[in-house]
């Protein structure tokens, strides 16, 4: 090649990388950052999406949004106020998940403490644990410097609690106890019969029967998911728990790869619905793993609820998938479902439904 060439061949090379790199780049800025939240969570999702624009990380605005939820009692289920157990009481669960270090934060039957996102992320930066628990759990957030102890009831909570003792505790999440109607202690009903047990198996292993008091204004999550400028990606979630649930009672909420799970190198996904039987096959863990896969976002998420309502055809959940890409998609099982995103593409939080 003549030296006089060189120069352009140079111009030639560096042009076609810039193009290349151009693309990409205007490629990850249509894409992020992105915010997807369960349920029409508007405010959550804006103020998640004011961090992650003004160029915080991931896990800051996944704690700005949630933290948001907790401060408007989302639906009476996040946050202090509602959700009042056996003896009235409201106590919190939360999770915060860095998908780039795979490092987890959680509490679970918080009491006294009403910040459960922000105590999650204390748990993280600043132990080598990734789950606190109960009273211990408030002692150590309020030692970090959460404001605290605080009644976490409201009177909406107290009146919600007083109309169920009226109402001889019914419906409640006891099972093979006497007294079977009416207000404990309970005690166990002696020899069970596992013919006469209130969730029935048949031979195919399915359960026939469960609880129906679940719905999305007393058995609810906000999980989020951000993924920030770089690409880096997060999730979280909060919860006071179900309502009239047995004191000590955790629910999926705090479980990472049930509630939520995040890997920077695949994606992440959200859940909400009957935690006591979506904890048990950790749908959000197989939603990020189908994904990475190469399973689409919305099949990876119609899998991980197929596979629950194939054992139990009477749970009501649903979960949401987001892949690095920053498609999204969900499935639900029980109830019409919706999730909230937030994308550069849009001038405003949508709202996209989901049908069983």
């Amino acid at each position: 090649m003549a030296l006089g060439s060189i120069p352009t061949f140079l111009l030639f090379i560096s042009t076609f990388f810039f193009m290349v790199l151009g693309d990409d780049a205007v490629g990850n800025s249509v894409k992020y950052p992105l915010v997807v939240s369960t349920w029409p969570f508007k405010e959550a999702v804006k103020a998640a999406w004011k961090a992650v624009d003004g160029g915080l990380s991931a896990v800051d605005a996944v704690v700005e949004g949630c933290s948001t939820c907790e401060e408007l009692r989302c639906d009476g289920t996040v946050g202090p106020g509602g959700s009042p157990d056996e003896n009235g009481e409201t106590t919190i669960d939360a999770l915060v998940m860095n998908g780039v270090t795979m490092e987890v934060g959680a509490v679970a039957a918080m009491r006294y403490v009403k910040d459960g996102i922000r105590a999650a992320r204390l748990v993280m930066q600043h132990t080598e644990h990734t789950l606190l628990v109960g009273e211990k759990a408030s002692v150590f957030a309020i030692s970090m410097g959460l404001p605290g102890p605080s009644n976490l009831s409201s009177s909406e909570s107290i009146e919600k609690w007083t109309k169920w003792k009226e109402n001889h505790c019914q419906p409640n999440f006891w099972k093979n106890v006497v007294p079977a109607g009416s207000c404990g202690p309970y005690h166990p009903k002696g020899k069970v019969d596992v013919s006469e047990e209130c969730t029935k198996t048949n031979l195919m292993g399915v359960a026939e029967l469960r609880s129906s008091h679940i719905s999305p204004h007393n058995h609810d999550t906000i999980s989020m998911t951000v993924i920030d400028k770089m690409g880096h990606v997060a999730v979280g979630t909060s919860t006071n728990g179900a309502t009239y649930k047995i004191p000590g009672r955790v629910g999926d909420g705090p479980i990472a790869g049930s509630s939520a799970y995040a890997d920077n190198d695949v994606g992440a996904c959200g859940a909400t619905g009957d935690g006591d039987i979506m904890m048990r096959f950790l749908p959000c863990y197989q939603v990020v793993e189908s994904m990475r896969l190469g399973m689409e976002p919305r099949a990876a998420a119609k899998d991980a609820i197929y596979r629950i309502a194939r054992k139990f055809p009477n749970f009501v959940g649903a979960v949401f998938a987001v892949n690095k890409n920053g498609e999204h998609g969900g499935a639900c099982h029980g109830w019409t479902f919706q999730y909230s995103v937030r994308s550069p593409e849009m001038d405003d939080v949508e709202v996209f439904t989901v049908f069983p």
